[in-house]
């Protein structure tokens, strides 16, 4: 259950980027763990799991940025 939250979580802060020009580097945690708290998940769970979920949304969206920019 807690892995499908984190990924409900994740998807909800997908406009929660850190970001610069053209670099995603990462979810905002703090904001994520808020929004997951306020959907009454578990926040510990959501620490764990969220840095792996971030991790992979941050690969797949810089090589689609970088693939534009050739």
């Amino acid at each position: 259950m807690e892995g499908w939250q984190a990924w409900d979580v994740a998807l909800r802060c997908a406009g929660q980027l850190r970001m610069t020009q053209f670099v995603v580097l990462g979810l905002d945690i703090g904001a994520a763990i808020k929004m997951g708290e306020a959907l009454g998940y578990d926040a510990t769970a959501l620490a764990e799991l969220l840095p792996f979920c971030e991790s992979g949304m941050v690969s797949a969206i810089n090589a689609k940025v970088n693939e534009g920019l050739k």
